[in-house]
């Protein structure tokens, strides 16, 4: 099981990493954000939606945010066709995880979560702890993928390790 400390220090690095990956998406012009490089959701700018997107989906169950305009799964991928607006969004977003993180208890990790899944089609229920670790493991994840694809266009984002994150 996963404790508040470990939502909180999940909701620095997540907050950190998003802050080297814009600053290098940034220096990008649209049509490289755009760009097909081979990964799952195709190009940055797309896979930085799908983020935006999954972390509404959790956070409006974890903390009853609304939704807002980030549609299902696929529109979601270019609900923000604006890389500023997008920018902007991430880091509304991220304050917002931070916040949760931050009030986070040992009560609101215990029990079962129950929602509807788009992606199954059906309703699911899983332990909470689970689901808030599984929201950390899928950004670190795609963060993954824009990072190999900043790189590709030799761009510089900061390291991805964990233990390496700045104590402010």
């Amino acid at each position: 099981m996963i404790s508040p400390d470990y939502v909180k220090l999940m909701a620095r690095y997540n907050a950190w990493q998003n802050v080297s990956l814009y600053r290098e998406a940034a220096k990008l012009t649209d049509a490289q954000r755009r760009e097909d490089k081979g990964a799952f959701f195709k190009s940055i700018h797309a896979t930085l939606n799908h983020l935006v997107w999954g972390d509404h989906m959790w956070m409006s169950r974890f903390a009853g945010i609304p939704r807002g305009n980030v549609g299902t799964l696929p529109s979601g991928l270019d609900a923000f066709p604006d890389f500023n607006d997008l920018a902007v969004e991430r880091i509304r977003l991220d304050g917002i995880i931070s916040t949760w993180a931050a009030s986070v208890t040992e009560v609101d990790l215990a029990g079962e979560l129950t929602w509807m899944s788009g992606a199954l089609h059906r309703e699911v229920s899983k332990p909470r702890w689970i689901t808030v670790a599984h929201m950390f493991n899928h950004q670190t994840h795609h963060r993954g993928q824009v990072h190999a694809m900043l790189t590709s266009f030799g761009a510089k984002p900061d390291m991805t390790d964990l233990a390496f994150m700045p104590d402010a």
